[in-house]
């Protein structure tokens, strides 16, 4: 089985990489609904509704193509790439909204942002091309 250094994974918005990519996560997550019934002895679940978010860091460049797509309130097309983006990998799609983009800095380091966004479909597995 293949391991990743993190130093491989890429992010694309739609076709565009999103530039100076320092840190990101993807999670995805699945409800549960209790179905329990008087004479059960045990708690039993049926799985629900199913979500997606995660937040990616990046040094602040202003004219990175990839980061001028990451307005708050955009629709978005996210590619997640963990193990790089050559033929055969594998990546993560989904359609995302953009809930917030933030700005940091201190004196004795380097402008970064930080994007959040909220899945708006299911995420599915492609392969990269």
């Amino acid at each position: 089985m293949a391991t990743h250094t993190g130093s491989e994974g890429t992010i694309k918005i739609g076709s565009t990489v999103l530039g100076e990519l320092r840190s990101y996560t993807l999670e995805q997550t699945g409800d549960t609904i209790e179905d329990t019934s008087m004479g059960d002895t045990v708690r039993s679940y049926k799985a629900g509704l199913k979500s997606s978010s995660g937040s990616a860091s990046v040094f602040f460049d202003e004219a990175d193509a990839g980061q001028l797509l990451c307005t708050v309130g955009s629709s978005i097309t996210l590619n997640v790439f963990p193990e790089g983006n050559q033929a055969t990998d594998k990546f993560y799609a989904v359609d995302a909204i953009v809930t917030g983009y933030n700005v940091s800095a201190s004196f004795d380091g380097m402008v970064e942002a930080e994007i959040t966004f909220q899945g708006n479909s299911a995420v599915t597995i492609g392969t990269a091309n």
